[in-house]
This record gives C-alpha cells, structure tokens and sequence, in this order.
C-alpha cells in the first residue's frame, strides 16, 4: 500500500468513526506494515480488525491494549507458536508491538455483528454460562464475563469471535502450543474438552453480539 492510499485510508476510518483521530499515527503498521517484513496487519484481519471468521483470523478491534500486547510478545518469545503470526510477530519491535495493540484496542467493535443472543439451552451455551461442574469445568463467563465481553487484560473478548479461531486456540492449549495463561488455568480446561465441547462453546461464542465489547473490554 502506498503511502498515499495509507493516509486515504486513515482519513476514510475517521470519517466514518472507526477510528479515533488521537490514533492516527498508530495506524501505520495495521494499514501498511513497516520496512522490516511486517505485512499490513489490515491483510488477514480487516480493514477495520473486525477479522476473517472464515479462514480462523480473529477480530482485534475492541481488543484490550494490554493483552493484544501480551499476545504479541509471547509470539515473539515462544511462549505461544503460531505458523503465520510468529515470524510476523518477530518482525516488530517493542515500540510497535505497543503501538499496533493501541491501535486496535481503540477500534469499536464493528456494529451490526450478531445482533440477535443466540439460544441458551445448547451444549455449547451451557458450557459457556453453567459449566460443568462434576467434570471440574468452570463456566467460560467466569473469567471472560457475561456475554462474553472480555475482562482486563488477561481474559480476552470471544463475543463474535471467528469460531475456527477459538477451536484452533483451544486445541493449542491442549497440544502445548500455547501458554497456559495465569495459573494454568487455560490448559487444564482446555484438556477436559471433547472435539465436540470444543465446537459447540467456539460456536456458542461466536454467534454473540459484539455491540458492547469496544466500551467493556478497556484498561
């Protein structure tokens, strides 16, 4: 992308309100990557980071600063490996790895996604909302909140989230592929999980409205 189109793209999203004006100069990497080998993030995750549901490229708008941050570090550590993302990953300092994550955590969340709640007596929803309690399973909203919203910046928004994206992360955590988060927690859920657990909740979350993750999900 030339530098031209780059700034009728930053003028176009601030006309439209997809981007507030202050983040402008964060803009650059997402929109048109860096000299280093950094592609436009916008190429897999959208103009406006709403993602690609259906090759698995998740949503990053609306995402907390503080955790897409974290995600790209553990990318570029080893933490976490990722075929596409970890060369890319690697390819950004420090100062852009922060500054990408700004940019994205100041995006609103794309409107009009799932506007309906979907139902609530699915295996994936019971997960989501109940648990399961006997198996030593936590209910998802524990930690991710109601309605999947995201909360702080360890436990990421799933709301409208590409549902392959969510199945892929959660057999990470069950092959070792991804770090087990804060206490372990992710892992151990992750290996109580049935193929079909995994499909159903990934379905469940995927289908939720995203119309308040962008105010909620905030340092």
């Amino acid at each position: 992308m030339s530098p031209n189109l780059t700034l009728i793209s930053l003028i176009s999203l601030a006309l439209t309100g997809m981007i507030n004006p202050a983040l402008a100069d964060d803009a650059t990497i997402a929109l048109h990557g860096n000299d280093r080998g950094t592609p436009a993030c916008m190429s897999c995750h959208g103009a406006h980071g709403e993602g690609m549901p259906a090759n698995g490229f998740p949503r990053l708008a609306g995402q907390n600063a503080d955790y897409l941050q974290a995600q790209l570090v553990a990318l570029t550590n080893g933490q976490r490996f990722n075929a596409m993302m970890t060369p890319i990953a690697k390819t950004l300092n420090a100062d852009e790895r922060a500054t990408v994550a700004r940019y994205y955590a100041g995006l609103g969340s794309p409107a009009g996604i799932n506007a309906a709640v979907p139902e609530t007596n699915s295996v994936g929803a019971r997960l989501a909302i109940q648990g399961r309690w006997p198996q030593g399973l936590p209910a998802c909203i524990q930690c991710h909140g109601a309605m999947g919203v995201g909360v702080g910046s360890t436990f990421p928004a799933l709301a409208g989230q590409s549902s392959i994206y969510i199945e892929n992360q959660l057999r990470a955590w069950q092959q070792g592929t991804r770090a087990p988060g804060p206490l372990g927690l992710m892992k151990v859920i992750a290996s109580k999980l049935s193929a079909t657990d995994i499909h159903d909740v990934a379905t469940y979350f995927s289908a939720l409205p995203t119309s308040t993750v962008s105010t909620r999900n905030q340092p």
